[in-house]
């Protein structure tokens, strides 16, 4: 990957893709093209010195100039957001496979010398995630193949489409399963935050308005693993300098209930919430970690950041956020008589 070439970040001003493209730049790559379909002033992080372009990437035609000149792919775009989103919107998280089968086209088109996958741990058997007593999964769990309805199916989907497009077309690919990336600069609230990011708002909530009470969705006792956005860059950086093209999981292994998430959060904040639960709400799988056995043997290396500490410097971002809103707000003014 030389850093002289043009790189394309497609979904570049989406959460991940802010953070991936921060971090070319520190390794010095030069052209970077950032792409995503929201206007400018809606993404998550803004690098003016990148060639930023609002593109509708489910279309043919727009694939084609995102990918002209490139000689490197991330494909981080996607319609999607936490559970409440997903089990909502099955039709559009399922029209991202739009997105991927463009791009990959316009790849082998102009002979791109790499393409990155951002897949999910969504794409894991249903039936291996029903005790919230888990074992993690390994890749090899895909199949046979029940996964997440809607998103899910798109994510495995456009997993094999991309391993036909190395077969057929000689495409160097590489696959990563995200297992609940978060971290500062992402989104905490609008329906699409995801269950650390909404924690954390739900808990500042409660400390501003003074009422200390939270709402948790589902009984709490689900268990999930959670990968800070350092990580996860990390993991992308070295799969993408490796020559492995199967899909690899890409998450911490640190398991913690719900609950025990809520719990870390609400000794950050220095508070003791009451907690109410919504069983009606979407919670998802009961249980999901991820196995890091292949991650280990290729790299030497996993995601380590300690999710107390993850859980902080989110904490403290979104609080920072939240309070700016509310000194940015315009004084009321009085209706005249």
């Amino acid at each position: 990957m030389h850093k002289d070439g043009t790189v394309l970040v497609a979904g570049g001003g989406g959460f991940i893709g802010g953070h991936l493209i921060k971090d070319l730049l520190a390794q010095g790559y030069r052209n970077v093209r950032s792409v995503d379909v929201k206007p400018l002033d809606s993404w998550y992080q803004v690098f003016h010195e990148v060639d930023n372009r609002i593109l509708n990437l489910q279309y043919a035609d727009a694939c084609e100039e995102a990918v002209d000149s490139v000689s490197v792919v991330y494909n981080l775009a996607a319609d999607m957001g936490g559970m409440g989103f997903i089990e909502s919107n099955k039709a559009l998280c399922m029209l991202s496979v739009l997105i991927n089968t463009h791009l990959l086209q316009a790849s082998v088109k102009h002979q791109v010398s790499k393409y990155f996958y951002a897949s999910s741990a969504c794409v894991y058997a249903a039936d291996k995630q029903v005790s919230p007593d888990v074992i993690p999964l390994k890749e090899s769990d895909a199949y046979p193949a029940m996964p997440e309805d809607g998103y899910g199916w798109e994510k495995l989907f456009s997993e094999r489409m991309c391993r036909h497009f190395q077969e057929d077309f000689d495409l160097p690919v590489a696959i990563a399963r995200f297992h609940n990336v978060y971290g500062p600069e992402g989104t905490y609230d609008g329906g699409r935050e995801k269950a650390p990011a909404a924690i954390c708002r739900k808990v500042i909530q409660a400390v501003m308005d003074r009422n200390h009470q939270i709402e948790i969705w589902g009984d709490g006792r689900q268990t999930r693993s959670f990968t800070f956005i350092s990580d996860c860059i990390e993991g992308i950086s070295l799969l993408m300098q490796s020559d492995h093209h199967e899909p690899v999981n890409l998450g911490s292994s640190e398991l913690v209930t719900i609950n025990g998430l809520v719990d870390i959060v609400e000794e950050i904040a220095g508070i003791t919430l009451k907690r109410t639960y919504n069983l009606s709400a979407p919670k998802g799988v009961n249980g999901r970690n991820s196995d890091n056995t292949l991650i280990q043997s290729l790299f030497g290396w996993e995601p380590s950041t300690r999710l107390r500490d993850g859980m902080e410097k989110t904490y403290n971002w979104i609080r920072e956020q939240m309070l700016g809103s509310i000194e940015t707000q315009p004084e009321s003014v009085p209706d005249s008589a």
